[in-house]
Parts: C-alpha cells; structure tokens; sequence
C-alpha cells in the first residue's frame, strides 16, 4: 500500500481509506486498488514509536566505544514539524535540488561513492524496502509519524527490512547507482503523499 500510494503521489492512509483497507494496510497479491476513488485522511493506528535516545556517557562524561567510529551529518535541527527533528541522511554535497517545474525532482540528489553510509533522516518505521518502484532502484521508504514519509533510492546495499523500527541516524543501506547513471542517493520527503522540498526541513549547511 505504502509502495502504491507512493508512486500515485496519494497518502497512504486516504488511499487506504479509499479502499476500505484498515490499519496496518496490508494487501494481498491479486487484490484490486481503485485510483479513481478518494478517501479521507483519518489518523492512521499504525504509529511508529518515535524516542530520542542519547549517546551513553562514562564517568568522565565521554561517548562509549559503542559511539564511536561512526559518520555521521551534521545533526542540528532546522526544523521541528509533529515532532520530527531531521537530520541530513548523507555527507556530501548536494548535485540537484528540488524541483516542480522543468526537469521536475520530487527530492534532492546527494553525491557520494559507492558503499558510503545512508542514514535515517529521522526516527521511524520502514514501511517499504525493495526494487518495485521503477526508476528509483533499490529503495527504503520510512513511516515517521501520519504526516510524514521519507524516501532513500539508488542504495547499492539494503540495510533493514520491512516493520523494522529505525532510530534518526542509523545506518540503513550503503550509497550506490541502481536505477540511475551513477552514485548517488536521491532523497525525498512526503507529508499527507505530496513531494515537499527536503531543503526546508534538513538543518542548514553548505552545499
């Protein structure tokens, strides 16, 4: 349902709700979904907990071994929206942005080499992780709360599976070019099913 309603630009729960499909909107394979009807947008009971969690201090208020070694963006907030603190899912600089007119782009392309780290842009649930959806290649799809989804396409390598909870900044697939012309990770936001610019959200930095 998340993988439909995603390429259709609808929410996932007004098309749900279109088709008389409950929480936790599972489908079957043969089943008919209507487009052409329109649902209403009820709060979904599919809710992924979302906790902030802190680093573990030792006594001399240093981050644990656990902590350490890992890359990570930039984490200061820009925007706090239901409760959602993003962060920047990759290091590197940003090759295309979002756009609605001429060479349309529903997000924002990242550079990056091969098997670098692609992280969770927020806390949240994975709700799609697969290579169904034509042109965005081996691709994550995280529920964050019933206004938001966020999207991780081209990955060489997925990291997490279906119904996995996920905390912000944890590594969910290595960086690759499935479904493009090279290495990259195209990162994309949806609130209500509609693309929005991930430049708004994501904390500033140079680009």
């Amino acid at each position: 349902m998340y993988s439909i309603a995603w390429r259709y630009g609808r929410d996932y729960v007004e098309l749900a709700n279109a088709n008389g499909i409950a929480a936790p909107y599972v489908i079957q394979v043969g089943q008919k979904i209507r487009l052409d009807l329109k649902g209403s947008l009820e709060k979904s009971e599919l809710k992924p907990e979302v906790t902030k969690r802190k680093p573990k201090l030792t006594k001399n208020n240093k981050q644990t071994n656990a902590n350490k070694g890992k890359i990570k963006p930039k984490v200061t907030s820009k925007k706090v929206d239901s409760g959602i603190v993003w962060q920047w899912p990759h290091v590197g600089p940003v090759i295309a942005r979002y756009s609605v007119a001429g060479n349309v782009n529903k997000g924002i392309d990242i550079a990056g080499k091969p098997g670098e780290p692609v992280l969770s842009a927020a806390a949240g649930e994975v709700v799609y992780a697969g290579s169904g959806l034509l042109g965005y290649g081996k691709l994550i799809i995280i529920n964050h709360n019933d206004q938001y989804l966020s999207a991780y396409a081209h990955n060489r390598r997925i990291l997490v599976k279906e119904g996995q909870k996920i905390r912000a900044g944890a590594k969910i697939a290595e960086l690759g070019s499935t479904g493009t012309n090279r290495p990259k990770l195209h990162f994309e936001i949806r609130k209500k099913g509609n693309p929005v610019d991930p430049l708004r959200y994501l904390p500033a930095r140079n680009l």
